[in-house]
């Protein structure tokens, strides 16, 4: 493990309600604490990369995010633009319903059009499984195994935005468990990444993910994590936990 957990953190900025100055906020608290890149809605790539334009940290954004379903063409279009304002990384949704029907040609196809597009521009791909929704472990097999064919650089647990329904009514957000960490370690090659996003909230939990195989968090818990690296404590006071 690196000597700072900051240093597997992709921070998000992906709540619908934060606006431009929560994200200056973000921009200064990512370059202090030294994390790998920030995470943006796909409008918020040119500013993001303005103000980070003298800091190591990446600028990324989400792609066909947050369910995955809009067509590869779209998502294509999307990986360009992004790239051409400034994004190096790109967390896409795989197509959800081809995972469901088991059409795995379609799945393949889908991530390497955006891997394809992002390689164009130098960026890098990331694919996220929202493996909370997926209740069978040979689909996160068969997503592991696309995602690499495809060239993707990093397989993804979560949006941090998927919800189950209990038989009570009541939505849960669904995230990283352990299970599905090590399930995607030991089905990924070593040079592919894997990337524990969504209820990653502590110190606590990023160190947990790290110990298990990944190689990136996915959070917007950053400050409080940052806050107890350096023993300060602190309250997570970010909303809708990426």
């Amino acid at each position: 493990m690196a000597d700072s957990v900051t240093q597997y953190i992709d921070h998000a900025v992906l709540h619908p309600t934060q606006t431009d100055e929560d994200l200056r906020d973000a921009c200064r608290l990512c370059d202090l604490a030294h994390v790998v890149s920030i995470c943006v809605k796909p409008f918020a790539v040119p500013l993001a990369a303005d103000l980070l334009i003298d800091s190591s940290v990446k600028v990324g954004t989400v792609i066909g995010f947050p369910h995955g379903g809009t067509s590869t063409t779209a998502k294509v279009a999307e990986s360009h633009a992004a790239c051409r304002d400034g994004a190096t990384e790109l967390d896409m949704v795989a197509n959800l319903g081809l995972v469901f029907g088991n059409d795995w040609d379609g799945v393949l196809a889908d991530i390497r059009a955006v891997v394809e597009e992002g390689h164009q521009h130098g960026a890098i791909v990331k694919v996220i499984f929202e493996s909370g929704l997926l209740v069978a472990d040979d689909q996160k097999i068969q997503l592991c195994q696309c995602s690499q064919e495809a060239g993707a650089a990093f397989v993804k647990t979560s949006t941090g935005f998927g919800f189950v329904r209990h038989a009570d009514g009541t939505m849960q957000a669904t995230g990283a468990t352990e299970h599905d960490i090590r399930l995607m370690r030991e089905h990924t090659a070593e040079h592919v990444g894997v990337k524990a996003s969504g209820g990653i909230r502590s110190l606590a939990d990023a160190r947990r993910f790290v110990e298990l195989g990944a190689t990136r968090l996915g959070t917007s818990a950053t400050k409080k994590i940052w806050d107890e690296q350096q023993g300060a404590g602190g309250e997570d006071q970010t909303e809708g936990d990426y």
